[in-house]
């Protein structure tokens, strides 16, 4: 069986260059490959595409990397809370994708899939439909959608053994599924690593089969995005 595993972030992310396409999992703040954003940050690629479901905040997840003006297009399904992003949306520094969030969702799995488009009914009517083939079904009309895909896509998984076999906890199994089959290559920190075979095989998540790289993630800081105290 292959050994996936690489020592750190720095040796995961070797191959990084500006103006690549990358995915990176992760809902909020929720399950998101914090060690590969630092090293992101460390090495300064510019001109990036980003494929998530939000940007994280100002001072943490993407946000860090759109402060340091690295990144030249997001592909989200919403802003969330992060006042820079909008900023650079609404200045027009940044160009910006949203999406309906199922519709991102089923583009990213139809780019592991193997499937290169779609029909969805979601956004038919508004501006996401603008440009796009539309064809009616049983009386419904529906968009047609495109497959998304990346060169590098970042997950993060609770436990993964060297193998490149993942399994995630709770909410952080998000996007980051999907994301891990639609990787040219797929990197994945996670919090516990063990050697192949000590995994329950019928909880495994992602099958390791998707995943190029995997290490031992360091310092996760997990933050809460909005605190609520009743």
């Amino acid at each position: 069986m292959i050994n996936k595993t690489v020592k750190d972030a720095a040796e995961a992310l070797a191959g990084v260059q500006d103006g690549m396409t990358l995915m990176l999992g992760g809902f909020g703040l929720c399950g998101i490959p914090e060690n590969a954003i630092a090293e992101l940050l460390r090495l300064g690629v510019k001109e990036l595409t980003c494929i998530s479901n939000n940007a994280g905040v100002d001072d943490f997840g993407i946000g860090l990397l759109l402060k340091q003006h690295q990144v030249r297009k997001m592909i989200s399904s919403y802003v969330g809370e992060n006042a820079e992003f909008e900023r650079q949306l609404l200045t027009g520094e940044l160009e910006v994708e949203l999406i309906p969030q199922g519709t991102l969702a089923e583009r990213i799995r139809a780019g592991g899939a193997g499937i290169p488009a779609f029909f969805t009914p979601a956004g038919y009517g508004t501006e996401v439909g603008e440009g796009k083939e539309s064809r009616e079904f049983n009386g419904k009309m529906y968009l047609l959608e495109n497959w998304l895909k990346a060169d590098f896509a970042f997950v993060k998984a609770w436990k993964g053994d060297n193998a490149g076999n993942l399994i995630y906890k709770g909410t952080a199994r998000n996007f980051n599924p999907m994301m891990a089959a639609a990787g040219k290559i797929t990197v994945a920190e996670v919090e516990e690593l063990v050697p192949a075979g000590e995994l329950d095989p019928n909880a495994i998540h992602t099958p390791g089969i998707y995943v190029q790289r995997i290490f031992q993630g360091t310092h996760y800081e997990k933050r809460i995005e909005q605190r609520t105290v009743i």
